[in-house]
């Protein structure tokens, strides 16, 4: 079984840092909120793509499918009290001359094997679709 490990810590009123092997993040843990930093839901979110991306990344290869770029976008339903996420959609936008037989075979294995959406998905709605990036 796979462990995983981070440290956050309070830096300020303003915010936070978290680390992760070599890597820092500034959290956003402002009261008001603040621009240059991912707020918790937006965090989750970022999660939530960061696996579907590393999804892609992982099946293209066994699929063999053709793309020349993937982009996610997620939207987050909160409601509060008492507060916690509802729902979250997401669109996958995929730039690919494949079929659309290839991409749904694509979107079933990105929902399958994803560790983060498997388990969002099992505390929230989470629904989406995957889509061809139009010609432009």
């Amino acid at each position: 079984m796979l462990e995983y490990a981070i440290q956050a810590r309070r830096i300020d009123a303003h915010g936070s840092l978290a680390s992760a092997k070599d890597a820092t993040l500034v959290l956003d843990t402002d009261l008001q909120g603040r621009p240059d930093a991912f707020n918790p839901v937006e965090l989750l979110l970022a999660a939530v793509a960061a696996c579907m991306i590393k999804g892609v990344e992982r099946v293209t290869p066994l699929l063999n499918f053709e793309l020349n770029g993937v982009e996610v976008r997620l939207k987050a339903a909160r409601q509060d009290s008492p507060p916690l996420i509802t729902s979250i959609d997401y669109e996958i936008i995929v730039d690919t001359a494949e079929s659309d037989q290839r991409l749904d075979l694509l979107h079933k294995n990105i929902r399958k094997y994803g560790t983060i959406s498997n388990t969002v998905g099992r505390a929230t709605a989470l629904d989406g679709r995957i889509i061809r990036r139009a010609a432009v």
